[in-house]
């Protein structure tokens, strides 16, 4: 009952799905749930491929199918990229926070969105369900890995109030990963592994060298980024 309260905290994160009234009433701590982030990605890409069952062109398909995982998602991801690429206009640690808490969008995390909207839409015009899914699964996995590889960079925030997963959810949450490559095997899968763990990497750094540690903006970075290096590459081996 435990992991499934746990399941179930994840997806309320993760998603708009109102599953409030399914958790118990003791504070659960999100650290704890992240085991199942890759599974609630692994819905979310479920979802995503739904506008595949209607007739039409590839391309349309594909552009339904971010937007409705767009709106499944609240767009948490994409806001938070948009803040996190902001801050590189920032001088200093303490201007780039400000910059992130900054509700404007600035012209920087514009081209952000622009950019890897256009990605995710041509990679997934010539892909399949099963890569959405593995690439969803995959881009919330890399939360995981950033929220166990840093501390938070502020004293407040989502950063700070989600704690760290631990070793063991870690490896519980890139195992259910892999799983859901699995049905991709052969398709370029191991070119586009690395590709994500190269974007998970790469916001990692980022993240050091510009605040010394990660935020709730930095965790959604790593999913939209890990997520569209790994659809890129996908594309290109098909």
């Amino acid at each position: 009952m435990v992991r499934w309260y746990q399941f179930v905290l994840a997806m309320v994160f993760l998603t708009r799905m109102p599953l409030e009234r399914l958790l118990p009433a003791r504070v659960l701590p999100l650290a704890a749930s992240s085991w199942a982030f890759p599974l609630v990605g692994a819905v979310v890409g479920a979802v995503a491929s739904l506008p595949f069952l209607l007739p039409g062109p590839a391309l349309l398909h594909a552009a339904l199918s971010l937007a409705l995982a767009v709106w499944f998602t609240g767009a948490l991801h994409e806001d938070a990229l948009a803040d996190f690429i902001d801050a590189a206009g920032g001088r200093d640690r303490e201007e780039r926070l400000r910059i992130m808490r900054d509700p404007a969008i600035g012209s920087f995390g514009v081209v952000a969105l622009i950019l890897t909207s256009l990605i995710r839409v041509a990679a997934i015009s010539v892909l399949g369900p099963w890569h959405l899914v593995a690439a969803a699964a995959c881009g919330r996995t890399s939360t995981v890995l950033t929220l166990g590889a840093m501390l938070p960079a502020r004293p407040d925030g989502l950063g700070r109030a989600a704690g760290t997963p631990g070793a063991r959810n870690v490896v519980m949450a890139s195992l259910i990963a892999i799983l859901c490559l699995l049905p991709v095997a052969g398709d370029g899968v191991f070119l586009a592994l690395l590709a994500g763990l190269a974007a998970t990497g790469f916001t990692i750094w980022q993240a050091r060298v510009w605040l010394g540690g990660h935020t709730g903006d930095v965790l959604g970075t790593a999913s939209v980024l890990t997520e569209t290096a790994m659809l890129a590459v996908f594309a290109l081996s098909v």
